[in-house]
């Protein structure tokens, strides 16, 4: 994974195929896995603008595209479309290319072959999964989704082939059960995971690179002997609101470098692709465990530092 800013964007159907299914914004109803969502291709499709934000990013933002179901001629075809909310089952997929056929060769990077994200249309639900992959190249890992509704599944990777650059491919997941929707947790400088507490400053700014800087503690006090993870002291994963535009970010330093140091602080710049709301979820390790922090964050708005503000619950299960 490359240690820059790579943001792909994709084509929000979802609610368009589950509308009927669970009632969309109308409170509670069921979600049926009998019929799973249609996967489009976005490939052709424009970015699809913030649900909060004006719809232009700035000047100097990122190209469009990316976040899809194809892109470069390699697929990424999802074989369990569809769980049962509340219950663990095994999600797997393959990536094929041009040809059909399923990759099996992949570059390392931060210590994986593939990373993989889930996270809900709602952005309270978060999964940082590690799969494993088969010889015949089909991927799978455990995965118990708490809530039912939308997701979309998100497989970062590089194949092994000469000049092939970093890809997210995107695929919509099912999950059924009663549906109950929830609101976007109030944007916030501080949240709390496990005992930590992480502070937020700097700001997400559209078409613009800006710091984002991260200060870990526990019961008051920094946390200095961070761990690190994936070949870094932090890993930042950004959802836009409204489309789930994504962006994955790696901090700046890393750990043997000789001038990053093993915490409280992990510093990150990041582009936003155009203003709204975001969700950022930070994943650190510490004294032997991984723990998933999240924000929401206005891209556009004021610079996060002031006044700290309290934040919603997120099941930010990171499953690693």
């Amino acid at each position: 994974m490359n240690t820059g800013l790579k943001i792909t964007t994709f084509a929000a159907a979802l609610a368009a195929t589950f509308g009927t299914a669970y009632g969309v914004g109308q409170g509670v109803g069921p979600v049926v896995a009998d019929d799973p969502p249609k996967h489009e291709d976005a490939h052709a499709r424009p970015s699809s603008p913030s649900a909060e934000g004006d719809g232009h990013a700035g000047h100097g933002a990122p190209p469009a595209g990316g976040l899809q179901i194809s892109e470069d001629g390699y697929t990424l075809d999802l074989k369990t479309p569809s769980v049962t909310a509340g219950q663990r089952a095994d999600l797997r997929f393959t990536v094929r290319d041009s040809g059909g056929r399923a990759v099996t060769a992949y570059q390392r990077e931060h210590d994986k072959e593939l990373h993989l994200i889930v996270a809900s249309r709602d952005l309270t639900t978060y999964r940082h999964l590690h799969p494993t992959r088969a010889a015949d190249g089909t991927w799978s890992t455990p995965v118990d989704l708490p809530r039912a509704g939308g997701y979309r599944v998100f497989a970062d990777f590089t194949p092994a082939k000469k000049d092939a650059k970093n890809l997210t491919l995107g695929a919509d997941l099912a999950a059924s059960g009663p549906y109950r929707p929830q609101e976007l947790p109030a944007p916030s400088t501080t949240a709390g995971t496990n005992g930590y507490e992480v502070e937020l400053a700097g700001a997400l700014r559209p078409g613009r690179a800006s710091d984002l800087r991260l200060k870990v503690s526990r019961d008051g006090k920094p946390v200095t002997d961070l761990q690190p993870y994936l070949g870094a002291y932090g890993h930042l994963v950004a959802l836009r609101s409204g489309d789930l535009a994504y962006l994955h970010v790696h901090p700046n330093g890393e750990p043997g470098d000789g001038k990053t140091r093993p915490g409280p602080d992990i510093s990150f710049t990041a582009t936003a692709p155009s203003a709204g709301s975001y969700r950022l979820f930070l994943d650190f390790r510490h004294d032997g465990e991984v723990h998933t922090a999240a924000f929401t964050v206005r891209a556009g708005g004021a610079p996060a530092g002031g006044p700290a503000t309290p934040e919603g619950h997120t099941d930010d299960g990171h499953g690693h």
